[in-house]
């Protein structure tokens, strides 16, 4: 009877058996593909993970982070804008060591050699003559404005060596490249380039305020010079008195957290001078005798933003808090410009000492005398590198003697 049924229903539906088919294939094939993922997979549990890839060492040993920065659709594309960006990414890159870390202080003459090729063709054309001709003081006039010593410091000096020349006091190429690489130091001797730390009687913290444009390697600054001072046993505070740059206050953040140092922001687009005045605040009760304390270098117009470092001044010197350092940050690669901020900042701050940032970049290096001898501020620390030990002090005749060769 249920053979008879089976007969009536496949010769009623012919379909039926098919589908029965087809759904008994789809189900070994289900199965089927289930073992071999299960295989894989405990296969995988199985084999050991590779290890990280180390990320290669940096010129001073530190290991060195990459993170790309993130750009806004509606960001600004002025090419201000996008050197500050560049800037920001740059400096974000560069790792600051542990506290074990010990850094080998990088020597100007290996770090100088784009500076040092601007006075070769000039030094080697001297030389290569018999005496002392018209050429020659051509030869010097232009290398040395090439150089960016600037158009009052390059007079002053070729006029001393044409006195000398003339009273027979040098008469060979020689002596006169001697007498003008001994000038050269001289104009860049007796200047204090000690950065004043004062221990204050009821143990007040020092401040010292950065200033500078965007761009330059300011905040950057902070953090090898806390680091730098942290070494040396202070406890130091940063403020991130920048609060009109997008990100400026989470970059000295990761430069603080480096550095070992503590760490004091306000709101975005804030009063700067409330920041700073937190951060003494914040030092005086941690016991902090350093606070280094960042500034905006852009605002409306120049007006706006000197009157604004004019008030982060004077609210740094109220109690608990002393100004000892006021420290202008300059890129060095933007030659007789720098000398223009320094002249602005220096009316608007009281500057005492200059650093200089990437020096050993397409920097011709003689800005250092046009700050110096036209506006009487000190070079206290100069950029060799892009790693956290490569900001020294300066020294004028290391400095002088590596443009030299």
């Amino acid at each position: 009877m249920t053979a008879l049924i089976a007969a009536l229903l496949f010769a009623s539906f012919p379909i039926i058996p098919l589908v029965l088919v087809f759904v008994v294939l789809v189900f070994g094939i289900g199965v089927l593909l289930y073992s071999r993922a299960a295989a894989r997979r405990t296969t995988t549990e199985q084999r050991p993970l590779p290890k990280p890839p180390t990320k290669p060492p940096s010129r001073s040993g530190a290991l060195v982070e990459s993170r790309p920065v993130e750009v806004p659709d509606s960001a600004d594309t002025t090419d201000e804008a996008i050197v500050e960006r560049e800037s920001v990414a740059e400096q974000e890159s560069v790792a600051a060591p542990t506290a074990e870390e010990v850094y080998e202080r990088p020597r100007f003459r290996d770090r100088l050699a784009r500076a040092r090729a601007t006075l070769a063709g000039a030094i080697t054309g001297i030389r290569g003559r018999a005496g002392i001709t018209d050429e020659t003081w051509d030869d010097l006039e232009e290398a040395l404005l090439r150089a960016d010593v600037g158009v009052k410091v390059t007079d002053a000096l070729l006029a001393d060596l044409r006195a000398r020349v003339k009273s027979k006091e040098i008469t060979k190429p020689d002596e006169l490249l001697t007498a003008l690489q001994a000038d050269m130091k001289s104009r860049l001797d007796g200047a204090d380039r000690s950065l004043r730390l004062e221990e204050g009687p009821d143990g007040s913290p020092n401040v010292w305020l950065f200033v500078g444009v965007n761009g330059v390697g300011k905040t950057t600054t902070i953090g090898k010079v806390g680091a730098m001072q942290g070494r040396a046993g202070h406890k130091v505070l940063m403020a991130a008195g920048d609060t009109f740059r997008a990100a400026a206050a989470e970059q000295l953040e990761t430069w603080a957290h480096r550095a070992g140092a503590e760490f004091v922001r306000g709101a975005e687009g804030g009063d700067p001078s409330s920041v700073i005045f937190d951060g003494v605040q914040a030092a005086s009760a941690r016991g902090c005798d350093l606070v280094l304390g960042d500034t905006a270098g852009r605002l409306h117009n120049k007006a706006n933003l000197m009157e604004e470092l004019k008030k982060v001044r004077r609210v740094a010197s109220r109690e608990p808090g002393r100004v000892t350092e006021v420290l202008l940050v300059i890129d060095a690669t933007t030659g007789q410009n720098g000398l223009t901020q320094a002249r602005e900042f220096a009316v608007a701050t009281a500057v005492t000492g200059v650093v200089l940032t990437k020096l050993d970049g397409s920097a011709k290096g003689g800005i250092v005398f046009a700050i110096e001898t036209e506006l009487g501020i000190p070079v206290k620390l100069v950029g060799l590198g892009e790693t956290i030990g490569d900001l020294v002090d300066f020294d004028p005749d290391e400095f002088v003697d590596a443009l030299f060769g």
